[in-house]
């Protein structure tokens, strides 16, 4: 009898008893809705040894979600399939391909997030038609506030009730731009000009609003010029029982630099007050009083002409509503009398009220340098 080793052919017809079960057939990739394709890396076309790939989740751009893969170094496409719920394979839908520059883990375009976290930069959408002079020029309000239409707010409502045209075309957008020198601008349809800048100091009587028109009828400081063509306007405001210098002009700019509670513009005053108040009360006005619950900047206060009830002169660097008169109100020293002698660097004792004059080129140089 013959003895064969263990792993030694078995003779014909007589198989081992470890083999005798039939070798299963290798099993197909599972066709079934949302199954994950488990093939191996070298079947799925992914990249040569040596070579990476990334995986990264992708909003696509029509909204699916798409899956980046197989991103070969030095290649300039990436195959993209589309990704189903769960972060199975959608059925039926076609791989796509989009364009990248990035190597594998790094930025890929289409919204993609490549592995490790790195944000990719979506494709930039095309820009819209531009409106006019969106990129250059001046903002129409400016535009029209310095023709003299009317204040740079007035000028907004005028834009967005549709009544300024450019070029024939109606605008109602606030922040388009236009340029006054080669657009043709018009205001219910008639054209307006670019005026040169004028600048008035008025000493405003008493009995006239500052405003270019009153509702209420009563009389304003436009009534006091004469023979001024230019659409000026007065910066700041007086009230209708104060009297003393007021600077009027088209230039907006100038205007709103002058008005802007940020720039300190010092604004002096003489101040006829009933009895004269306590020192504390004084200083407490130098230090910053408080009146309807908030605090005001501090501002000078000099004895200018001492009487029963004093003159008393009032430097300013805010400009609240009637700001002088609610103060010695709150402390029981009522105003009867209140003229404004100093605008900024600008000051005349000579000019009456009701009258009027240009400035001189060294005002307007320190006016501007402010």
């Amino acid at each position: 009898m013959i003895k064969m080793k263990r792993g030694a052919m078995q003779p014909a017809g007589k198989p081992s008893r470890s083999h005798d079960h039939k070798p299963s057939a290798p099993r197909s990739p599972s066709r079934s809705r949302g199954a994950v394709d488990k093939t191996s890396p070298s079947k799925r076309g992914a990249p040569a040894r040596g070579e990476t790939s990334a995986e990264a989740g992708a909003t696509a751009r029509t909204g699916r979600v798409v899956r980046v893969r197989a991103v070969a170094k030095g290649e300039k496409t990436a195959r993209v399939e589309p990704v189903g719920k769960g972060g199975t394979t959608a059925r039926g839908v076609r791989t796509t391909r989009v364009e990248t520059t990035a190597r594998a883990g790094k930025t890929i375009k289409a919204g993609a997030v490549a592995k490790g976290g790195t944000v990719a930069k979506a494709r930039p959408r095309r820009p819209g038609p531009k409106a006019i002079g969106q990129d250059s020029g001046e903002r129409l309000q400016k535009i029209l506030a310095a023709a003299g239409v009317a204040s740079r707010r007035a000028c907004e409502q005028i834009i967005l009730d549709g009544r300024v045209q450019v070029n024939g075309k109606t605008v109602t957008e606030l922040g388009t731009k236009a340029d006054s020198y080669r657009d043709e601008i018009t205001v219910d349809l008639l054209a307006i000009r670019r005026e040169q800048p004028v600048y008035i100091l008025v000493n405003k009587p008493k009995g006239y609003m500052t405003t270019v028109k009153d509702e209420e009828g009563r009389p304003t400081v436009m009534a006091l010029l004469h023979g001024i063509e230019a659409r000026v306007y007065p910066v700041g405001r007086l009230d209708f029982n104060s009297e003393g210098l007021l600077l009027m002009t088209n230039d907006g700019a100038m205007a709103k630099r002058l008005t802007d509670p940020g720039s300190h513009i010092p604004k002096v005053y003489l101040v006829k007050i009933h009895r004269m108040p306590k020192p504390e009360t004084l200083d407490e006005f130098r230090g910053g009083f408080r009146l309807d619950g908030r605090r005001l900047k501090p501002c000078g206060i000099e004895i200018f002409e001492k009487a029963e009830n004093p003159w008393l002169k009032v430097t300013l660097t805010e400009g609240k509503n009637q700001q002088i008169r609610k103060m010695f109100a709150a402390v029981g020293h009522p105003v009867s009398k209140l003229k404004r002698i100093q605008f900024g660097p600008l000051d005349d004792p000579f000019l009456k009220p009701g009258e009027w004059r240009f400035l001189n080129p060294n005002e307007l140089v320190v006016l501007k340098s402010l």
